[in-house]
């Protein structure tokens, strides 16, 4: 049975996000820490998060999505992953139990032409990978600070592939364990734009009748 929204979160760490509008609880609950907990995730969580993401929808049902993944079941695989990410994420991604590299097929299978909507779909894919891992109690920070040409070489991708983001996954930890300028990240507000700034209606600038 799937973990309630609560299941495994310690509840000094939700950042609920303060909104203009009703939302689902699901994405009011969704923020990005660095703070992870040592314990592992389940194997039946981490299949389930991925099963989300691959009933996202896609241009001509392309799917182009690809997951490099690995857990600290196998620290040398996650090792080799923490590798990959620029350094400055390496200092608190290396305590997520979860890691994974994004890749996106960039040509379409049926004619081979570029898919200029590849990176789109790799990101409701892991749209859907995010409410499902939330759903089950889990947090997740998506990273853009990868190192590309690292990961084509250690992984082997084929040309036409691209690494777009890296993702930690697993429970949430305690802020402390973060260094002092990550830890006032952790514990500051959570700011978002204000709808009128990107609602647009008629002309470019212009806030929709919706949101002024």
């Amino acid at each position: 049975m799937a973990a309630s929204l609560s299941s495994g979160v310690d509840e000094t760490m939700q950042k609920p996000a303060v909104t203009q509008y009703p939302i689902h609880e699901l994405l009011h609950q969704r923020w990005s820490p660095r703070a992870f907990a040592s314990y592992p995730v389940e194997p039946e969580k981490i299949q389930s998060v991925f099963e989300a993401a691959r009933w996202a929808s896609s241009c001509f049902n392309e799917q182009p999505w690809q997951f490099i993944l690995a857990t600290g079941n196998d620290p040398v695989a996650h090792q080799r992953l923490v590798s990959c990410l620029v350094e400055g994420n390496q200092i608190w991604a290396k305590q997520a139990p979860v890691l994974a590299i994004t890749v996106a097929k960039m040509t379409f299978t049926h004619n081979g032409k570029t898919n200029a909507h590849a990176y789109h779909d790799v990101g409701l894919a892991v749209g859907n990978l995010v409410v499902q891992a939330t759903a089950l109690g889990l947090v997740l920070h998506q990273m853009a600070g990868i190192l590309p040409d690292r990961i084509k070489t250690l992984y082997a991708i084929p040309e036409s592939y691209e690494p777009v983001t890296g993702l930690a996954i697993g429970y949430p930890g305690d802020p402390a364990s973060l260094p002092d300028d990550l830890q006032e990240k952790e514990l500051a507000p959570r700011e978002r734009k204000g709808l009128p700034a990107f609602v647009f209606s008629e002309t470019w600038g212009q806030t929709s009748p919706l949101f002024r």
